[in-house]
């Protein structure tokens, strides 16, 4: 088979590979569809240590290859989804509900940080029947996608955001995450969703998944913005959607006391620290939650993102915004790379 590669520091590669073979437990998909991730991007410049060869990717369906003795809840054929984060749900961090977090720090995290990716023509499943999720008749391989990263991130930002019913929030960045989390924030209930962003392309984007009113930091302070649009209270809560200090720093001012600040941006190229005002955090008194997620995983988030799609709650299709095939897939890395075209997510087919 052949799969989309680290190959140093800055370079990628399509190499050859045998077709892995599943263990008891595991099941082998064949790739039908794939999206490539802004942090495939971040892992190529180095962001996370890898193995020259690593395959890339964790955002892949397609349909079971082949099963291990022990899979009980599938069969070869079936089409599924597999989140980008894929738990054991044995281990003490999955047993606490930290499913993410499977094995230690981001552990959950396996496709590229501990084999190989699924940007390839079809690739492993560890635990399939904790971790498959079939997908509906009734959906396409492109809606299915969605659920395995960035619809699924985005809820967990809006969940942990714990917007109150009919509150406010501020989603800080409407790049795919920033999206999927101001829709997700719409479906828990927030009164006003306001949306951060510059770029006029994805002003349009967040207005058509949910936001209420966009703040253009490109027009002036965001958090004076956001002041002013909420009498000057502040949101009940900020989603960081983007990974930026400058935004971290931000949700943290403008959300009132009390309010939650909820972390869902990869701040792995922001250095070794993050800054916390202290005016704006009460001198660490401001009964102000910050709280972090990585997307759960797991067969039951990835079920749920598909019922929501199914009746038709969310549509993230918008955000395809090219598309190629399996062939072309360093076109579309490189496009994703530099951002050419305002690529937000490129579909690829195999």
């Amino acid at each position: 088979m052949k799969l989309l590669a680290f190959m140093g520091v800055g370079k990628i590669g399509v190499v050859d590979r045998p077709v892995p073979e599943p263990g008891p437990n595991d099941a082998v998909i064949k790739t039908t569809a794939s999206l490539i991730c802004t942090s495939d991007v971040h892992n190529v410049r180095g962001t996370i240590p890898l193995p020259e060869g690593r395959g890339l990717g964790h955002e892949s369906v397609g349909t079971v290859y082949k099963l291990g003795a022990q899979v009980r809840q599938h069969k070869e054929g079936d089409r599924v989804a597999v989140s980008a984060i894929t738990p054991c749900g044995r281990c003490q961090h999955c047993q606490r509900g930290f499913s993410s977090q499977c094995g230690g720090m981001l552990g959950g995290y396996k496709f590229t940080n501990e084999r190989d990716g699924n940007l390839a023509e079809y690739f492993l499943v560890n635990d399939a029947d904790y971790n498959l999720a079939p997908i509906p008749d009734t959906l396409s391989d492109e809606q299915a996608l969605y659920t395995t990263d960035m619809m699924s991130t985005g809820l967990a930002g809006a969940e942990h955001a714990d917007v109150p019913v009919g509150g406010t929030v501020a989603v800080f960045a409407q790049g795919p995450v920033g999206l999927c989390a101001t829709a997700a924030s719409r479906l828990v209930g927030a009164g006003l969703v306001i949306a951060v962003e510059s770029k006029p392309d994805r002003q349009e984007l967040a207005k058509r998944m949910g936001a209420d009113l966009i703040v253009d930091p490109s027009q002036g302070d965001a958090v004076e913005q956001i002041m002013d649009l909420t009498d000057g209270l502040g949101v009940d809560s900020a989603i960081e959607a983007v990974g930026l200090p400058v935004t971290f720093e931000n949700c943290i001012k403008a959300t009132k006391p009390g309010g939650v600040i909820s972390n869902i941006g990869y701040h792995g190229e922001a250095g070794d620290s993050l800054r916390i005002p202290l005016p704006e955090f009460g001198l660490g008194m401001s009964d102000k939650t910050i709280r972090t997620a990585l997307c759960p995983g797991g067969r039951e988030v990835t079920s749920r993102l598909l019922r929501l799609l199914e009746t038709g709650r969310i549509d993230p299709t918008p955000l395809t915004t090219h598309r190629f095939p399996f062939a072309e897939i360093e076109t579309a890395f490189h496009m994703m790379e530099t951002k050419a075209d305002n690529i937000i997510k490129p579909l690829i087919s195999f």
